[in-house]
């Protein structure tokens, strides 16, 4: 069993521990009712960045931006900006950090206790116990996005036990004849999809997209075709299965919450490198943090 496998098998344990232990420092930096929030990241923490913006906006706290950290975003008088960064040492999140203008309020999400990201920032919540010798994140987003969504005010005490028996439910998909992955999410799922497509490129270095759900139509569905799949978090928009199975795509709906879809995702991309020979443990030219000279 790959080291990937098994911290994507842990993700019940891991969710539980934080929904046990880490709720209320969460609530204290993630809702800052009224405030101003910029979420950043880079790869799969831009993702997540995203997800957590639409979450926070939606539960009503206030105003909340995502950005990448490695792109200029125009300045909104923010109050705060939260940093996510597992390993936290991502350089271009240290240099955002750095330029913030002077009063602005810091929080930084990591796995490391006394990187430089942590200790550039006014607080931290700590996820080390959800934290991965693995290259490619699995548990760790996750993880801070059950967080999240439990410091915001829903209630998802029941996720750990629900992932840990799908997680044990048998594959969906005969990865043998898929060449083509695609996800489609909306609202906070969108960075999922955007996330579970990044898993594919990174472990199995396959074809695979995202899009919200229903811009899927307007161009991409020309690709599909019965080499791929198209994969919906969260409920599928009227007439958007009809669509995609015409194309003779297969379509795989969501049976369970978009997070557990995630992590049903993440164990397909570790199939596919695996039946394509491929470690998805050492992802081909990439190291487990973008530290740049």
């Amino acid at each position: 069993m790959s080291l990937t496998t098994r911290e994507i098998d842990s993700q019940p344990s891991v969710w539980a521990q934080a929904l046990d232990t880490q709720v209320e420092r969460a609530a204290e930096l993630l809702t800052l009712p009224g405030a101003r929030v910029l979420v950043i990241g880079c790869g799969t923490s831009a993702f997540v960045a995203e997800s957590f913006a639409a979450l926070r906006e939606t539960a009503g706290f206030g105003v909340t931006d995502a950005a990448y950290a490695s792109e200029p975003w125009p300045w909104r008088d923010y109050d705060a900006v939260i940093a996510l960064s597992r390993s936290g040492t991502t350089t271009e999140v240290i240099a955002a950090l750095d330029a913030l203008p002077e009063g602005v309020r810091t929080i930084a999400v990591t796995g490391v206790a006394g990187s430089p990201v942590a200790e550039r920032a006014d607080d931290v919540l700590l996820l080390d116990f959800a934290d991965e010798q693995s290259v490619v994140q699995t548990r760790f987003p996750t993880t801070f996005l059950v967080l999240a969504r439990a410091a915001l005010g829903e209630d998802v005490s029941a996720l750990p036990a629900q992932a840990e028996s799908a997680l044990a439910e048998p594959a969906r998909l005969d990865v043998s004849t898929l060449s083509h992955f695609v996800y489609l999410g909306s609202g906070w799922t969108y960075g999922l999809a955007q996330e579970a497509a990044l898993k594919i490129r990174e472990a199995a270095q396959a074809w695979s997209e995202s899009y919200p759900q229903l811009d899927f139509r307007h161009g991409p569905l020309a690709v599909a075709d019965d080499r791929s799949v198209v994969w919906i978090f969260g409920p599928e928009a009227p007439g958007m299965v009809d669509d995609i199975e015409a194309t003779g795509a297969t379509v795989v709906v969501s049976q369970h919450d978009p997070l557990i879809e995630l992590a049903l995702a993440q164990r397909l991309a570790v199939a596919i490198a695996e039946q394509r020979g491929l470690n998805p443990d050492t992802p081909r030219n990439l190291t487990r943090s973008i530290v740049l000279n």
